[in-house]
């Protein structure tokens, strides 16, 4: 039979990834492209329709293979006429993307944020798969979420429904946001977070670490030299990844009270930290969850990866 193709394209701020993808979820090809943020973004639209279409001839196949196109960008979207009113990284601001997209193409366009799509791409085929309820958080350079009810995406009334990295994990003070306030979870279980706690714990004690050698010849750190530096049972480290997994777990356990999710997936660059990160994580976790929500609910390491994405907003096309 001829099976038609579902086209997913995951917008971030240095690359765009593209994917050809099944109805039944299973990746044809991938591939990416930079992103060109020239001109406040305004070349995005077209860049993407000549690499589909160029993709489509190296294939050799025909535009009619293609049902529709579904696109996840950062920033909140307008669900009325599919618009990003604003995404800093690319320069858009009201920038209708669905429109512009849809008439590159000559195809449908779904328009979704790019955490929510992950979080639907790991429902339908990654670590949250048969879960209806479930929460998505992507730790990375910021933290993103989605938040997944009853199989419905959560869009709120204005679209900022999922802002897990803005809840404020510390009630006085904190470190100030890029979204104006300060102390939110962003500050603390994002990678940049886990590098300025790590930083701010070398300036303030004399204690020996692994960590201080590279400070101090690098003047920076990644937060992926803080993670290896538990496994070496750094004691700044380990200190560092006990403050980050509390914050989280609160926020977390806060979220489950509330929305009584069967599974919560982390995904994101810092997950690839593994039993690292999820171990101190579950114990502060069910210190602060409900005990019945805590009964119901799983937390599991994200298992798609970059193609989350991709995935997620192949469904998106499926479905609309």
């Amino acid at each position: 039979m001829y099976e038609k193709w579902l086209v997913g394209v995951d917008l971030g701020g240095t690359t765009i990834k593209i994917a050809f993808i099944s109805q039944h979820g299973e990746i044809i090809y991938k591939w990416e492209i930079p992103t060109n943020t020239k001109e406040k973004g305004q070349h995005i639209p077209t860049d993407i329709a000549k690499s589909i279409d160029q993709t489509l001839n190296k294939l050799n196949q025909n535009k009619s293979k293609l049902i529709g196109i579904g696109i996840g960008a950062p920033g909140p979207v307008n669900f009325r006429n599919g618009s990003i009113d604003v995404a800093v990284n690319l320069g858009w601001k009201n920038f209708h993307l669905k429109d512009l997209l849809e008439m590159e193409t000559s195809l449908p366009v779904v328009v979704e944020n790019d955490a929510n799509a992950a979080a639907i791409g790991e429902m339908w085929k990654g670590a949250g798969e048969g879960a209806k309820d479930l929460l998505c958080i992507t730790l990375g350079t910021g933290v993103g979420g989605g938040i997944i009810s009853n199989g419905e995406i959560v869009h709120g009334i204005n679209g900022a429904g999922g802002e897990i990295g803005h809840i404020t994990s510390v009630a006085e003070g904190g470190a100030p946001c890029n979204c104006g306030k300060k102390g939110c979870l962003e500050t603390i279980a994002s990678a940049t977070g886990i590098v300025r706690l790590a930083i701010q714990e070398l300036s303030s004690t004399s204690i020996p670490s692994v960590l201080r050698e590279v400070y101090n010849e690098h003047q920076t750190l990644s937060s992926k030299q803080v993670i290896e530096a538990v496994s070496q049972d750094d004691e700044i480290a380990k200190k560092v990844m006990e403050n980050v997994t509390f914050h989280l777990g609160i926020a977390l356990a806060n979220l489950a009270n509330g929305l009584n999710p069967e599974k919560i997936v982390i995904g994101g660059g810092v997950s690839k930290a593994g039993n690292i990160l999820l171990d101190p994580l579950k114990k502060h976790f069910a210190h602060f969850a409900f005990p019945r929500a805590l009964q119901g609910v799983e937390l599991a390491i994200a298992s798609l990866g970059n193609d989350a994405g991709v995935i997620g907003n192949a469904w998106l096309v499926k479905k609309s």
